[in-house]
């Protein structure tokens, strides 16, 4: 029996070896719309607070697979039936769950392509791959889509304890040194059964649930919220809008063809077809790094700043609150802006601006982590944890900040 050159292994940082466990996932694998992954950055501009934080969608993604493939192997273990085809079919879900992220991931969702978010476009990269592959992403499109008939399945690729989330947390923790969002997936996963078709995690696990969720809440405060990676993605933001509204007024703005297209187009959802698709699959962070290092020369003023900006890492200076800003001192703010610069009121809006952010470490509103008890029952973590802060992280966290020059402070 010839062995198959296809089942080989990638060398993690995390996890150690990881293999590929079937010729269909060593194909998806090595197609170019997944090989895009390896140029596109997992943390979007987090790099520019944690130095270490380089790593890709490609690593994200052959990490959550490898997770799943433990999880459908503890379940099995338990009795629990998962054919052949599920098992397939969940790994390429979970492999291919982030294949929609554009530039810089989250950065820029919604700036290259409006009102079209990562999964949609997820979708539409999981169909075109499956007729390109004759149907064999079936099974794996109703489980992303969460309409495979067992839910535990879906759950796995999407929930408040899927195998995105804790393969991100333990290798965002580790690329970033914050050791607070390291996470045991080894000991989560263990624990993992299935009770009515619904995911749990027995009792003995609740701890590292608890660990989990407190871990969720610390990498969201101290790094995907982080005051100075937000500044940072508001400037891309607004570069991008910039570079938009300047093509609009009739300047000739320099950047990759594929990135030109989205600039000049506006793409409905409904209108994203394959052609679309192959255009936005050619994108990736060099187009948009390439576009910045053009820009900064440009002989607009508000788009060669920002770009300098990004570049220098000379960013705007950030504050955060409890409460909502005074609307009259941001407008002094833009005014002094206006001043020292020669820009209108429009213009100075690109340098002088506030928001708000959220944080909220457990949904139990929209799908609650289910633990099972030795007796028998089912109840949610939040309730059966003896630990004070759990109901407390099921509760939206508000907080307001405003970006400004240092200089016009």
């Amino acid at each position: 029996m010839i062995k198959s050159n296809k089942l080989k292994i990638f060398n993690d940082p995390i996890y150690g070896f990881i293999g590929i466990p079937s010729p269909l996932i060593f194909d998806l694998i090595a197609d170019s719309f997944f090989q895009r992954l390896r140029r596109i950055s997992q943390m979007g501009l987090s790099y520019l607070v944690y130095p270490g934080a380089h790593h890709t969608r490609f690593h994200h993604a052959l990490g959550s697979m490898h997770l799943m493939g433990q999880s459908l192997q503890v379940l099995k273990h338990k009795g629990i039936t998962i054919t052949d085809e599920e098992e397939t079919g969940a790994l390429a879900a979970i492999l291919l769950h982030d294949i929609g992220h554009g530039p810089f991931s989250h950065a820029m969702e919604h700036s290259i392509v409006e009102n079209v978010n990562h999964e949609a476009i997820s979708l539409l990269f999981i169909e075109a791959l499956n007729d390109k592959f004759n149907g064999s992403l079936t099974i794996a499109k109703d489980i992303f889509t969460g309409h495979y008939p067992k839910k535990f399945l879906n759950q796995l690729v999407s929930s408040q304890l899927d195998m995105d989330r804790l393969d991100y947390l333990k290798r965002d923790s580790f690329y970033t040194g914050v050791a607070e969002g390291n996470i045991n997936s080894e000991r989560l996963i263990t624990m993992l059964n299935v009770v009515d078709d619904q995911l749990v995690v027995e009792e003995k696990g609740i701890y590292s649930v608890e660990k989990f969720l407190m871990a969720r809440r610390f990498m969201y405060w101290q790094v995907y919220l982080h005051k100075t990676g937000l500044v940072a993605e508001q400037l891309l933001i607004r570069i991008l809008k910039r570079a938009k509204d300047l093509i609009k007024n009739g300047q000739n703005i320099q950047c990759s063809e594929s990135l030109l297209f989205f600039m000049k187009t506006k793409i409905p959802q409904q209108d994203f077809d394959l052609s679309v698709l192959e255009k936005f699959a050619s994108l990736d962070d060099i187009d948009v790094l390439s576009a910045i290092k053009l820009w900064q020369h440009h002989t607009d003023l508000v788009l060669s700043k920002l770009c300098q900006m990004i570049l220098n890492r000379t960013l705007l200076h950030v504050k955060l609150k409890r409460k909502p800003f005074d609307t009259q001192k941001l407008e002094d703010k833009k005014i002094a802006v206006q001043k020292k610069y020669n820009l209108s009121k429009e213009e100075s809006s690109y340098f002088v601006f506030s928001g708000t952010i959220f944080n909220r470490a457990y949904n139990n509103e929209k799908q609650v982590i289910h633990i099972l008890r030795e007796n028998g029952k089912i109840i949610d973590v939040a309730k059966a944890s003896d630990h004070l802060n759990l109901t407390a992280l099921s509760k939206t966290v508000t907080k307001y900040y405003v970006c400004y020059p240092k200089e016009s402070v």
